[in-house]
């Protein structure tokens, strides 16, 4: 009980949160409500122009309410190939579309290089893969209706930094998961 007291005290005389019946009581918002899950191991895109294109990687989530936020995790292993340029460069964009009302970017790929390597050394042959994360917190979509997360690629120029930039080999995993939060 002496311990009770003095954390009590040590936090300005205020009420810890506590434990009844299962439940923790005086914490309030910020409840996981949901998660969606998906993994993916077959079925490789491979884009090639410097136009964001929709990939094989997505999966869907319908809030319970309109003020909760959706937590959008990707994890896919890039790769590139690029035949003679200066490097292999890529942009990662996540996509949201509401209830089949046709997809948007809301996340990354504005422009800059998301991802991969730039080189001076001259026109030589590669072949690359890379590890990319995308966490995008959605506070937006005022909705409870099903929500669609896409994955989208693009080259970041025409020509001279990859010839295509794939989801990966069709034996590495690509995942995919939603969390809604509440308000």
């Amino acid at each position: 009980m002496a311990f009770s007291k003095i954390a009590a005290e040590n936090l300005g005389g205020s009420t810890l949160p506590a434990l009844a019946g299962g439940s923790l009581t005086g914490i309030s918002g910020g409840k996981l409500l949901q998660i969606q899950s998906v993994n993916f191991t077959s079925g490789v895109t491979s884009v090639t122009s410097d136009s964001f294109t929709a990939t094989e990687v997505t999966d869907q989530i319908t809030p319970s309410a309109t003020s909760s936020k959706i937590l959008v995790l990707f994890n896919v292993s890039l790769s590139q190939y690029e035949g003679s340029g200066s490097g292999c460069k890529y942009e990662a964009g996540i996509y949201r579309q509401i209830n089949g009302g046709g997809y948007s970017r809301i996340y990354a790929g504005s422009g800059n290089s998301y991802g991969g390597y730039g080189e001076s050394s001259g026109n030589t042959e590669r072949s690359t893969s890379f590890p990319t994360t995308m966490t995008f917190l959605d506070t937006s979509h005022n909705t409870t209706n099903a929500i669609d997360y896409k994955l989208y690629l693009s080259l970041l120029t025409s020509s001279g930094q990859g010839d295509n930039v794939n989801t990966g080999a069709s034996d590495q995993e690509r995942s995919v998961t939603l969390m809604e939060i509440g308000a």
